[in-house]
C-alpha cells in the first residue's frame, strides 16, 4: 500500500514537477489561511472579479520576463515597452479618431492597437540585435533600451497622462462575459499555445538549449542568433499586449504606470521554477506563482498593510527563491563531486 502511494506521488511530481507541486501546496496553505483571516472579502465575488482583473496584465508582463529568462538572458524593457505601446495606442486614439461611430471608427481602433503591438515588436527586435548580433550583455541592452524606451514615450505624451477611449477598448480592461473578466480571458486563451511553444516547438526547445549552454547549442546546428532575437521580439510583444490591457484598464496611459511591476515580473518568473541562470521553465509554474503574488497583494489591501511592507515582502521572497536556485546548484555540484571521489577511491 505504501510502495503504491508513493508511486502515485512520484507520478504527480513527475508530471507536475517538483516546484509546481510546492507552489500548489503554498497556494493550498495561503487560501486556508487567508479564507480564516479574510475569507467572505477575499473570495467572495467582488474580491475574486477583482483580482481576475488584475492578474491579466502582471501576467503577461511575467511571460515576458520569463522568455528571455529561459534563453539565460533578461529583459529589463518590458514595462518601458508597455507603456510605449500604450501611449502609441492612446495618442492615435485621442487625435485620429472619427467623433461618429463606423466602419472607420471600428477599423481605427483595430489599427491603433496594431501598431502599438508593432512598435513593442520593434523595440523586441532591437532588443534582440543587441544581444544576439553585436553580444551586448542582455542586462546592459535591454537597460539601455529601456532608458531610450522611456525617454521616448516621455517626450510623446510631454509626460502627461492621455485618457478618454471608445468604449471597446475600455471593454478589454474593464468589461466582463458571463461574468468573467475579459482581459482575464484573453490571458487564458494565450497561456495554452504559449506553453505548447515553450516546450513542444522547435524554436521553444533551442531557446532552453540556448539558456543550458550556448556554444553546445551552436555546435549542435541550431542558429542560435536568430533563435535569440526571436527570444526578445516575442518578449517585446507579449509587454505591448500587458500596456494595451493596462492601458484599457485604467482609461489612461502614461511613460510612468507599472514601474513597480518589474519586480513582480521577475519575482513571478523565479518563484514559478525559471532558472535565472537559464534552460529550465513551466508556464504553468509561472501561473501558480502569480496566483500566489496575486493573493498576496490582495490580502494585504484588505489587511490594511502599506504597499511598501508588500514590495518587501515581494523582494525577500525573491531573494529566498533566487538564493534557493543558487544553493541547490552548489548542493548538486558538491554530490557530484563526492560521487566522484568515491568512484575514483574504489
Amino acid at each position: 500500500m505504501k510502495h503504491n502511494q508513493k508511486t502515485l506521488l512520484g507520478n504527480i511530481e513527475y508530471r507536475l514537477g517538483t516546484n509546481n507541486v510546492r507552489l500548489l501546496l503554498m497556494l493550498a496553505l495561503m487560501v486556508v489561511g487567508l479564507g480564516l483571516l479574510e475569507g467572505n472579502k477575499l473570495f467572495g465575488a467582488a474580491g475574486l472579479r477583482s483580482m481576475g482583473f488584475q492578474l491579466p496584465e502582471l501576467g503577461f508582463l511575467a511571460l515576458a520576463m520569463m522568455i528571455p529568462m529561459l534563453s539565460g538572458g533578461i529583459d529589463l524593457s518590458i514595462i518601458a515597452t508597455a507603456n510605449l505601446c500604450a501611449l502609441t495606442v492612446a495618442y492615435t486614439l485621442t487625435h485620429f479618431l472619427p467623433e461618429t461611430q463606423g466602419l472607420s471608427w471600428g477599423l481605427l481602433q483595430v489599427g491603433a492597437i496594431l501598431v502599438g503591438l508593432l512598435l513593442a515588436a520593434l523595440v523586441g527586435l532591437i532588443n534582440g540585435i543587441l544581444v544576439a548580433y553585436l553580444r551586448v550583455p542582455p542586462m546592459l541592452a535591454t537597460l539601455g533600451t529601456m532608458t531610450a524606451v522611456k525617454g521616448l514615450a516621455i517626450g510623446l505624451s510631454h509626460g502627461n497622462v492621455i485618457s478618454g477611449f471608445p468604449a471597446p477598448v475600455v471593454f478589454i480592461g474593464n468589461g466582463t462575459l458571463f461574468g468573467v473578466p475579459f482581459a482575464l480571458i484573453i490571458f487564458a486563451l494565450a497561456i495554452i499555445p504559449l506553453s505548447i511553444f515553450v516546450n513542444k516547438t522547435p524554436l521553444g526547445n533551442s531557446i532552453a538549449m540556448i539558456g543550458s549552454n550556448e556554444r553546445a547549442t551552436q555546435y549542435s546546428g541550431i542558429n542560435t542568433r536568430r533563435s535569440l532575437v526571436w527570444v526578445y521580439l516575442i518578449s517585446g510583444l507579449l509587454a505591448g499586449v500587458a500596456g494595451i490591457i493596462m492601458m484599457a484598464r485604467f482609461d489612461s496611459a502614461n511613460a510612468a504606470y507599472g514601474e513597480s511591476y518589474l519586480l513582480v515580473a521577475i519575482l513571478a518568473a523565479v518563484l514559478g521554477g525559471v532558472d535565472p541562470l537559464g534552460g529550465f521553465g513551466r508556464v504553468s509554474g509561472v501561473i501558480l506563482s502569480l496566483l500566489i503574488l496575486q493573493l498576496m497583494s490582495t490580502a494585504s489591501i484588505l489587511l490594511g498593510l502599506s504597499q511598501f511592507i508588500t514590495l518587501a515582502l515581494w523582494g525577500a521572497i525573491l531573494l529566498l527563491a533566487s538564493g534557493g536556485v543558487v544553493v541547490k546548484d552548489w548542493l548538486s555540484e558538491r554530490s557530484k563531486a563526492r560521487a566522484a571521489t568515491n568512484a575514483y577511491k574504489t
